[in-house]
Protein backbone atom coordinates (compact mmCIF):
# COMPACT_ATOMS: atom_id res chain seq x y z
CA UNK A 1 0.00 0.00 0.00
CA UNK A 2 2.79 2.41 0.98
CA UNK A 3 4.66 1.76 -2.27
CA UNK A 4 1.44 2.33 -4.23
CA UNK A 5 1.06 5.75 -2.60
CA UNK A 6 4.72 6.64 -3.28
CA UNK A 7 4.37 5.48 -6.91
CA UNK A 8 1.18 7.52 -7.41
CA UNK A 9 2.85 10.59 -5.90
CA UNK A 10 5.86 10.23 -8.21
CA UNK A 11 3.61 9.76 -11.25
CA UNK A 12 1.73 12.91 -10.24
CA UNK A 13 5.02 14.83 -10.23
CA UNK A 14 5.82 13.47 -13.70
CA UNK A 15 2.41 14.67 -14.90
CA UNK A 16 3.17 18.19 -13.67
CA UNK A 17 6.71 18.12 -15.08
CA UNK A 18 5.77 17.02 -18.61
CA UNK A 19 2.66 19.20 -18.88
CA UNK A 20 3.23 21.83 -21.54
CA UNK A 21 6.21 22.58 -23.76
CA UNK A 22 8.35 24.46 -21.22
CA UNK A 23 9.76 22.67 -18.17
CA UNK A 24 11.90 23.33 -15.13
CA UNK A 25 15.08 21.25 -14.72
CA UNK A 26 13.86 17.92 -13.34
CA UNK A 27 15.69 18.13 -10.00
CA UNK A 28 14.28 21.60 -9.40
CA UNK A 29 10.78 20.37 -10.32
CA UNK A 30 11.16 17.41 -7.99
CA UNK A 31 11.52 19.71 -4.97
CA UNK A 32 9.39 22.58 -6.25
CA UNK A 33 6.31 23.58 -4.26
CA UNK A 34 4.12 22.58 -7.23
CA UNK A 35 5.36 19.00 -6.77
CA UNK A 36 4.20 18.92 -3.15
CA UNK A 37 0.71 19.66 -4.48
CA UNK A 38 1.04 17.32 -7.48
CA UNK A 39 -1.63 14.72 -6.50
CA UNK A 40 -4.20 17.48 -5.90
CA UNK A 41 -3.25 19.22 -9.15
CA UNK A 42 -3.50 15.95 -11.09
CA UNK A 43 -7.10 15.67 -9.82
CA UNK A 44 -7.81 19.26 -10.91
CA UNK A 45 -6.39 18.73 -14.37
CA UNK A 46 -8.17 15.40 -14.96
CA UNK A 47 -11.60 16.74 -13.97
CA UNK A 48 -11.17 20.25 -15.40
CA UNK A 49 -13.96 21.47 -17.68
CA UNK A 50 -11.57 23.72 -19.61
CA UNK A 51 -8.90 22.36 -21.98
CA UNK A 52 -5.23 21.97 -21.08
CA UNK A 53 -4.02 25.10 -22.87
CA UNK A 54 -1.87 28.02 -21.68
CA UNK A 55 -4.46 30.73 -22.56
CA UNK A 56 -8.25 30.92 -22.69
CA UNK A 57 -10.71 33.16 -24.52
CA UNK A 58 -11.84 35.83 -22.03
CA UNK A 59 -15.22 36.09 -23.78
CA UNK A 60 -16.08 32.57 -22.55
CA UNK A 61 -16.06 33.86 -18.94
CA UNK A 62 -19.20 36.01 -19.02
CA UNK A 63 -19.20 36.66 -15.27
CA UNK A 64 -16.02 38.74 -15.67
CA UNK A 65 -17.69 41.25 -17.99
CA UNK A 66 -18.48 43.74 -15.16
CA UNK A 67 -14.74 44.02 -14.50
CA UNK A 68 -13.98 44.66 -18.16
CA UNK A 69 -16.81 47.19 -18.43
CA UNK A 70 -15.67 49.09 -15.32
CA UNK A 71 -11.93 48.95 -15.89
CA UNK A 72 -11.55 52.75 -15.73
CA UNK A 73 -13.36 52.88 -12.37
CA UNK A 74 -11.06 50.14 -11.09
CA UNK A 75 -8.01 51.95 -12.50
CA UNK A 76 -8.95 55.14 -10.66
CA UNK A 77 -8.94 53.32 -7.32
CA UNK A 78 -5.66 51.57 -8.16
CA UNK A 79 -3.97 54.85 -9.04
CA UNK A 80 -5.24 56.42 -5.82
CA UNK A 81 -3.67 53.52 -3.88
CA UNK A 82 -0.44 54.08 -5.77
CA UNK A 83 -0.38 57.75 -4.68
CA UNK A 84 -1.00 56.66 -1.08
CA UNK A 85 1.84 54.09 -1.41
CA UNK A 86 -0.52 51.28 -0.38
CA UNK A 87 0.54 48.95 -3.20
CA UNK A 88 3.65 47.51 -1.62
CA UNK A 89 5.63 44.44 -0.63
CA UNK A 90 4.76 42.58 2.58
CA UNK A 91 6.39 44.47 5.43
CA UNK A 92 6.67 41.60 7.92
CA UNK A 93 7.61 38.62 5.71
CA UNK A 94 4.07 37.31 6.17
CA UNK A 95 3.09 36.62 2.56
CA UNK A 96 3.79 32.93 1.95
CA UNK A 97 2.34 32.91 -1.56
CA UNK A 98 4.26 35.78 -3.15
CA UNK A 99 7.29 36.43 -0.94
CA UNK A 100 9.83 35.52 -3.65
CA UNK A 101 8.32 38.11 -6.03
CA UNK A 102 9.10 41.11 -3.84
CA UNK A 103 12.88 41.00 -4.31
CA UNK A 104 12.46 41.87 -8.01
CA UNK A 105 10.20 44.89 -7.52
CA UNK A 106 6.74 43.31 -7.66
CA UNK A 107 4.17 44.81 -5.24
CA UNK A 108 0.53 44.12 -4.37
CA UNK A 109 -2.60 45.26 -2.53
CA UNK A 110 -5.12 42.52 -1.68
CA UNK A 111 -8.75 43.16 -2.58
CA UNK A 112 -9.97 39.63 -1.81
CA UNK A 113 -8.35 36.38 -0.75
CA UNK A 114 -10.70 33.37 -0.62
CA UNK A 115 -12.48 33.48 2.79
CA UNK A 116 -10.02 35.81 4.51
CA UNK A 117 -11.02 39.26 5.74
CA UNK A 118 -9.41 42.43 4.31
CA UNK A 119 -11.25 45.47 5.72
CA UNK A 120 -8.62 47.71 4.15
CA UNK A 121 -9.82 46.68 0.68
CA UNK A 122 -13.37 47.86 1.31
CA UNK A 123 -12.11 51.06 2.97
CA UNK A 124 -9.72 52.15 0.21
CA UNK A 125 -11.38 50.55 -2.86
CA UNK A 126 -15.16 50.45 -2.24
CA UNK A 127 -16.17 50.33 -5.93
CA UNK A 128 -13.75 47.56 -6.92
CA UNK A 129 -14.55 45.68 -3.72
CA UNK A 130 -18.29 45.80 -4.54
CA UNK A 131 -17.71 44.58 -8.09
CA UNK A 132 -15.63 41.63 -6.89
CA UNK A 133 -18.08 40.71 -4.13
CA UNK A 134 -20.77 40.18 -6.79
CA UNK A 135 -18.65 37.72 -8.83
CA UNK A 136 -18.46 34.43 -6.84
CA UNK A 137 -16.06 32.80 -9.31
CA UNK A 138 -13.39 35.36 -8.39
CA UNK A 139 -11.78 33.74 -5.36
CA UNK A 140 -8.86 36.13 -4.97
CA UNK A 141 -7.98 39.55 -6.33
CA UNK A 142 -5.32 42.19 -5.91
CA UNK A 143 -3.76 45.18 -7.59
CA UNK A 144 -0.30 44.11 -8.77
CA UNK A 145 2.49 46.48 -9.75
CA UNK A 146 5.56 45.63 -11.82
CA UNK A 147 7.87 48.68 -12.12
CA UNK A 148 10.37 49.28 -14.92
CA UNK A 149 13.04 46.59 -14.73
CA UNK A 150 10.85 44.35 -12.57
CA UNK A 151 10.91 40.64 -13.29
CA UNK A 152 9.26 37.42 -12.14
CA UNK A 153 11.39 34.32 -12.72
CA UNK A 154 10.00 31.16 -14.40
CA UNK A 155 7.74 29.23 -12.04
CA UNK A 156 4.55 27.24 -11.69
CA UNK A 157 1.88 28.24 -9.20
CA UNK A 158 1.31 25.46 -6.64
CA UNK A 159 -2.51 25.14 -6.78
CA UNK A 160 -4.41 24.15 -9.93
CA UNK A 161 -7.85 24.91 -8.50
CA UNK A 162 -7.88 28.32 -10.19
CA UNK A 163 -7.11 30.10 -13.44
CA UNK A 164 -5.40 33.48 -13.54
CA UNK A 165 -7.08 36.62 -14.88
CA UNK A 166 -5.16 39.84 -15.58
CA UNK A 167 -6.94 43.07 -16.47
CA UNK A 168 -4.70 45.86 -17.74
CA UNK A 169 -5.30 49.11 -15.84
CA UNK A 170 -2.31 51.45 -16.18
CA UNK A 171 0.25 49.66 -18.31
CA UNK A 172 3.11 50.77 -20.59
CA UNK A 173 1.08 49.42 -23.56
CA UNK A 174 4.45 48.24 -24.77
CA UNK A 175 5.52 44.82 -26.06
CA UNK A 176 8.63 45.02 -23.86
CA UNK A 177 6.34 44.56 -20.86
CA UNK A 178 4.96 41.03 -21.09
CA UNK A 179 4.15 37.70 -19.50
CA UNK A 180 5.17 34.43 -21.13
CA UNK A 181 3.09 31.30 -20.42
CA UNK A 182 4.43 27.97 -21.72
CA UNK A 183 6.49 29.86 -24.29
CA UNK A 184 3.65 32.11 -25.53
CA UNK A 185 3.93 35.86 -24.84
CA UNK A 186 1.20 38.33 -24.00
CA UNK A 187 1.74 42.08 -23.54
CA UNK A 188 -0.69 43.91 -21.27
CA UNK A 189 -2.87 46.70 -22.66
CA UNK A 190 -5.08 49.16 -20.77
CA UNK A 191 -8.65 47.89 -20.51
CA UNK A 192 -7.88 44.45 -21.93
CA UNK A 193 -8.01 41.15 -20.06
CA UNK A 194 -6.27 37.82 -20.43
CA UNK A 195 -6.85 34.44 -18.77
CA UNK A 196 -4.18 31.78 -18.49
CA UNK A 197 -3.39 28.58 -16.63
CA UNK A 198 -0.80 29.47 -14.00
CA UNK A 199 0.22 25.83 -13.51
CA UNK A 200 2.15 26.06 -16.78
CA UNK A 201 5.64 27.56 -16.51
CA UNK A 202 5.32 31.32 -16.75
CA UNK A 203 7.42 34.40 -16.14
CA UNK A 204 7.10 38.15 -16.64
CA UNK A 205 9.26 41.21 -17.17
CA UNK A 206 8.76 44.93 -17.55
CA UNK A 207 11.48 45.96 -19.95
CA UNK A 208 9.83 49.30 -20.69
CA UNK A 209 10.25 52.70 -19.05
CA UNK A 210 6.69 52.79 -17.65
CA UNK A 211 5.03 51.25 -14.61
CA UNK A 212 2.54 48.40 -14.95
CA UNK A 213 -0.59 48.15 -12.78
CA UNK A 214 -3.08 45.33 -13.32
CA UNK A 215 -6.04 43.73 -11.59
CA UNK A 216 -4.81 40.22 -10.78
CA UNK A 217 -7.48 37.58 -10.01
CA UNK A 218 -7.77 33.89 -9.23
CA UNK A 219 -10.84 32.50 -11.01
CA UNK A 220 -12.23 29.21 -9.77
CA UNK A 221 -11.35 26.47 -12.26
CA UNK A 222 -14.56 25.10 -13.84
CA UNK A 223 -14.85 21.37 -13.13
CA UNK A 224 -16.76 18.72 -15.08
CA UNK A 225 -18.82 17.42 -12.14
CA UNK A 226 -20.56 19.10 -9.21
CA UNK A 227 -18.78 16.88 -6.68
CA UNK A 228 -15.40 17.81 -8.19
CA UNK A 229 -16.35 21.51 -8.08
CA UNK A 230 -17.35 21.09 -4.43
CA UNK A 231 -13.95 19.53 -3.61
CA UNK A 232 -12.16 22.36 -5.42
CA UNK A 233 -14.21 24.94 -3.50
CA UNK A 234 -13.47 23.25 -0.16
CA UNK A 235 -9.73 23.11 -0.88
CA UNK A 236 -9.69 26.79 -1.77
CA UNK A 237 -11.66 27.67 1.35
CA UNK A 238 -9.31 25.77 3.66
CA UNK A 239 -5.85 25.64 2.07
CA UNK A 240 -5.75 28.96 0.26
CA UNK A 241 -7.42 31.01 3.00
CA UNK A 242 -4.61 29.81 5.28
CA UNK A 243 -2.15 31.63 3.01
CA UNK A 244 -3.87 35.01 3.48
CA UNK A 245 -1.58 38.01 3.93
CA UNK A 246 -2.56 41.47 5.24
CA UNK A 247 -2.32 44.83 3.51
CA UNK A 248 -2.12 46.50 6.91
CA UNK A 249 -3.09 46.06 10.57
CA UNK A 250 -6.65 44.76 10.88
CA UNK A 251 -6.50 42.45 7.87
CA UNK A 252 -6.42 38.70 8.36
CA UNK A 253 -3.12 36.80 8.33
CA UNK A 254 -3.56 33.08 7.59
CA UNK A 255 -1.86 30.32 9.54
CA UNK A 256 0.47 29.41 6.67
CA UNK A 257 1.67 33.01 6.37
CA UNK A 258 2.25 33.17 10.13
CA UNK A 259 4.37 30.03 9.94
CA UNK A 260 6.16 31.48 6.93
CA UNK A 261 7.41 34.37 9.06
CA UNK A 262 9.07 31.86 11.41
CA UNK A 263 10.48 30.06 8.37
CA UNK A 264 11.90 33.34 7.08
CA UNK A 265 13.76 33.93 10.36
CA UNK A 266 15.16 30.39 10.25
CA UNK A 267 16.07 30.95 6.60
CA UNK A 268 18.50 33.68 7.59
CA UNK A 269 20.59 31.06 9.40
CA UNK A 270 20.24 28.72 6.41
CA UNK A 271 21.57 31.40 4.08
CA UNK A 272 24.54 32.01 6.38
CA UNK A 273 25.29 28.27 6.33
CA UNK A 274 25.09 28.27 2.51
CA UNK A 275 27.41 31.28 2.28
CA UNK A 276 29.93 29.56 4.59
CA UNK A 277 30.27 26.46 2.39
CA UNK A 278 27.98 25.83 -0.56
CA UNK A 279 29.08 22.21 -1.08
CA UNK A 280 28.50 21.25 2.55
CA UNK A 281 25.13 23.02 2.39
CA UNK A 282 24.08 21.01 -0.70
CA UNK A 283 25.18 17.71 0.87
CA UNK A 284 23.31 18.51 4.08
CA UNK A 285 20.16 19.50 2.18
CA UNK A 286 20.25 16.37 0.03
CA UNK A 287 20.88 14.19 3.10
CA UNK A 288 17.90 15.67 4.93
CA UNK A 289 15.65 15.11 1.91
CA UNK A 290 16.76 11.47 1.68
CA UNK A 291 16.19 11.02 5.41
CA UNK A 292 12.64 12.37 5.19
CA UNK A 293 11.92 10.18 2.13
CA UNK A 294 13.26 7.12 3.99
CA UNK A 295 11.03 7.87 6.98
CA UNK A 296 7.99 8.13 4.72
CA UNK A 297 8.76 4.91 2.85
CA UNK A 298 10.11 2.62 5.56
CA UNK A 299 8.46 3.72 8.80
Amino acid sequence: MKWAVVTFYFLSILHIHFRGKVRLPFMRQLFDHSSFMAPINLFMHVFSRVPSTPYFDVSQFKDLEPLQQNWQVIREEAENLLKLQKIKAAENHDDAGFNSFFKNGWKRFYLKWYNASHPSAERFCPKTYALLRNIPSVKAAMFAELPPGGKLNPHRDPFAGSLRYHLGLATPNDDRCFIEVDGQRYSWRDGQGVIFDETFIHWAINGSDGDRIILFCDIERPMRFRWAQAINRWLGRTMMTAAASPNETGDQTGGVSKIFYVSHVMGQYRRRFKAWNKNVYKLTKFGLILAVAALIIFV
